[in-house]
């Protein structure tokens, strides 16, 4: 087994074709997070972006997108914003995460979001979680039956308010990949108040983020897309989504709404208007990620799937060093997570310190 270290941009027509077909081979590889798109528009807003190709005998046998930091230290790649991670292979390809990281030039190799399915970053798993995946493939009428089953309060209140919006505000209409880029700022604008309000860090307070969205936002092809969705009351939007898909798979990445219509709970209407263009356009699954705490995702699921997160280190000074300075810090992020009692406290005092930074925002 070969292990060449190279950038994105420098992948080939060969084996960006040998890459997706990989995909297709393994459906749970489908995820657009883990497609040649997104690693290659990572490597354009990223100097740390590599992409290591394993071949064994007479072509590739898998890819492992990652991000090389200072001191050996490797990440997945745009770690802040990914919400998929792992090796894509062709099926029965072994591998060693030790072998791996030896071949890239690592000492260490962080994960949040990693795929099922890859034994060999098992043994270094410390927290695992389950993403929300709404089943789409037997079309949006079955998918509703279902919702409607699971969950009946939630589905009848939403469509409630989606009829009071529309009797309030206007006709309500729906885009599923609007290229305005005035609507797409508009967006992102939503999220970063929400991320204020909610006293979480702002992803596109990051000029890099907004790069790699409007990269993403611009690929519009059968294999890949950054569709922008947007729901409309009276021709005004009122909630959107900004997410990506494969052929199968849309995930979703940055939902928003505009808070002057939060009473009717615009962005529960726009994932079900979303889900249900989604089916018609032949996708199987919408992922909205880890579900901890979120009750409309879990209102929405119609299964889960397992998500990692940990760290391979080898035996080297290298990764003992990033034990040193990590440990600590992941342990306490632990035990918060472990207590719902901690976890609660700490969401509120976030919120609050949201509500303080937008009302000095507003003075």
């Amino acid at each position: 087994m070969r292990i060449d270290v190279i950038r994105p941009g420098e992948l080939g027509p060969a084996e960006v074709t040998a890459w997706r077909a990989m995909q297709r081979a393994t459906p749970r590889l489908a995820n657009p997070f883990l497609s040649p798109d997104f690693v290659i528009a990572m490597g354009e807003v990223s100097t740390g972006a590599r992409v290591a190709v394993i071949s064994e005998g007479s072509g590739p046998v898998g890819f492992f997108p990652f991000e090389r930091h200072s001191g050996g230290v490797g990440a997945a790649l745009g770690a802040w914003v990914s919400l998929c991670q792992g090796v894509v292979h062709a099926p029965g390809a072994e591998f060693g995460a030790q072998a791996l990281l030896r071949g890239c030039g690592l000492h260490v190799w962080e994960f949040g979001c990693v795929v099922a399915g890859q034994p060999w970053f098992q043994p270094y798993e410390v927290l695992r979680q389950e993403a929300v995946v709404l089943d789409l493939a037997g079309g949006y009428p079955a998918y509703l039956e279902g919702l409607r089953e699971r969950s009946p309060k939630f589905l009848k209140s939403t469509l409630y308010k989606e009829r009071k919006l529309g009797r309030d505000a206007g006709e309500l209409t729906f885009g599923f990949a609007v290229r305005d880029e005035e609507q797409f700022r508009l967006l992102r604008r939503w999220k970063s108040e929400q991320y204020l309000r909610m006293g979480r860090p702002d992803r596109f307070g990051r000029p890099w983020v907004v790069e790699l969205a409007e990269r993403l936002h611009a690929i519009d092809t059968a294999d890949f897309a950054g569709p922008l969705s947007m729901l409309y009351c009276d021709g005004r939007p009122v909630a959107g989504h900004f997410g990506l898909r494969s052929d199968t798979t849309l995930v979703g990445w940055f939902p928003a709404y505009d808070p002057a219509f939060a009473r009717y709970s615009p962005g529960l209407i726009q994932h079900l208007r979303m889900a249900e263009a989604a089916a018609a356009a032949g996708i199987r699954s919408m992922d909205l990620g880890v579900g901890t705490g979120s009750e409309y995702k879990e209102a929405l699921r119609s299964r889960g799937e397992p998500v990692t997160e940990g760290c391979v280190r080898r035996r080297s000074a290298g990764a003992a060093a990033h034990w040193l300075r990590s440990a600590p810090v992941r342990r306490v992020r632990q035990f918060i997570l472990d207590t719902p009692a901690l976890y609660g406290a700490a969401d509120r005092a976030m919120k609050r310190y949201g509500g303080l930074r937008t009302r000095m925002r507003a003075r």
